[in-house]
Formats: structure tokens, sequence, C-alpha cells
């Protein structure tokens, strides 16, 4: 069980306000604030001027969640900074280097014309910074949606396969830069949608209501087999900021 706190038998899954440790009940209720956030964290982005930043990515996030965890917005480097975390098979980012993971996307999705080129790209390296024990898709699935239309785009979600997305995007989070996920995605891309119509969009997509596999603690890197497991990985992935 990841239990990264330590403290699951007095606060519950990933210390909620609930001390809620049901599996099933956890991801109902999340998913509930969620929904009900939705669009204040949609407005929020609307609200920005300017190109958006990691702690809009935060932000989002805090707005989602706060109502279930009382550590919505914080990152991995404040919640778990020394534990190694993967999911399915999939390493992510030491929580030092969340930051510099999200950045970089922000970085591409900020500038239109690159967006419209690699969205898969950005999507991937979201997901790979990972910066929350928690709530990560939905979070990148907001901000990037914003920057899709910033783009003049929107990605028609609604058509994509979950299996045939999540099987491209762990392919992206372990060989980035190679055009994986903006192959997939780029076939589903559609005109700019308003941004009334999102949280009705959102809402209704599968997939977003916290099934599927667990995340693990892989151990602690003061651990010299994790650390080495965690160099590998990153020496496998090869990828450059800023290329």
């Amino acid at each position: 069980m990841f239990d990264p706190f330590r403290d699951f038998a007095t606060a519950g899954y990933l210390r909620n306000r609930f001390a809620e440790k049901d599996s099933k009940i956890v991801q109902e209720l999340e998913h509930q604030m969620f929904r009900a956030s939705l669009e204040e964290a949609i407005t929020h982005l609307s609200r920005r001027r300017g190109a958006l930043r990691y702690e809009d990515f935060l932000a989002v996030h805090r707005i989602l969640f706060e109502g279930f965890y009382p550590w919505a917005g914080e990152d991995r480097a404040t919640t778990a900074p020394d534990i190694a975390v993967t999911k399915a098979g999939t390493w992510f980012c030491h929580p030092a280097h969340a930051r510099l993971a999200v950045q970089e996307g922000l970085r591409i999705g900020n500038d239109r014309r690159l967006m419209r080129q690699r969205p898969g790209e950005v999507t991937g390296l979201f997901a790979y910074g990972h910066p929350f024990l928690d709530g990560n898709g939905r979070t990148m699935l907001v901000v990037h949606t914003e920057l899709c239309h910033r783009a003049g785009f929107c990605i028609e979600w609604h058509r994509t396969s979950k299996s045939a997305y999540l099987t491209a995007l762990s392919d992206e989070i372990a060989t980035p830069g190679k055009g994986i996920l903006d192959n997939y995605l780029l076939p589903f891309v559609g005109e700019g949608l308003h941004r009334q119509v999102w949280g009705g969009m959102l809402n209704g997509l599968p997939g977003l209501d916290g099934q599927g596999p667990d995340h693990a603690v892989a151990g602690n890197y003061a651990n010299a087999e994790v650390s080495d497991q965690y160099r590998e990985f990153e020496r496998r992935r090869d990828y450059r900021i800023g290329r």
C-alpha cells in the first residue's frame, strides 16, 4: 500500500481530511472534490495573463483537491523528498526535479507553435514530473487543456482509448522526445472550444475517477539499490532539457 506519510492508521490514505482508509471510498470522495472544484480551477487559469508557471500548476492542484487533502498544492519535494515513487512499472522523476520537468513542459506548452507540434511531449513531461502524491492526471489535464486553448485547438479526448493512451504515455515517459505520444494525440486534434464547455467535457471523460494501478514506494533514495535503479532509468531516458 502507498503510505508515504506512514500514518495510514491514524490519517487514512495519503493523510486525507476524513481519515478514510477504504480505497473505493477514497477514490469516490477525491473525484467528487475534483468535479466540484473544476470550474474554479478553469477560471483561475483563464485569469492568468502571460505564460503559465509552475506555481499555476500547484494552484490548480490545490483548488481541485484541498477539500480532501490538507497537503494539496504541495509537491513531492515537500511531502516526500526522499521517496522514489513508481506506478505500473514506470519511475517518476526525483522529487527535487519535479519542478524542472513540469517547467520544461510549460516552456514548450507556452509557445503556441511548439504546443501544436508537441502536445504529447508536454503531457509526458508533466507526467514524468509527477509533482503530487495523487491527483496528477487530473491536474495536468486541466493545465494541458488551457495550453491547447491558448494555442487555438483542443484534444478530443472522448475519441481516444484509455488503454492506448496510457501505453503511449508510459512509452513517452520511458523514451521521451521521440514523438511517441505526439503521434498518438495529433490525430485527435480538433478546433478550440470555449472554456464554458470544458467542465462538462472533462467531467464526462472516462478514466478520471482515480481507478487503476496504485502508486508504489520503490524505497528511499538513500538505498543504493533504489538509487542505482533510478539512475539507470534516467540513463535510458536520455532526455535533454531545453532541446
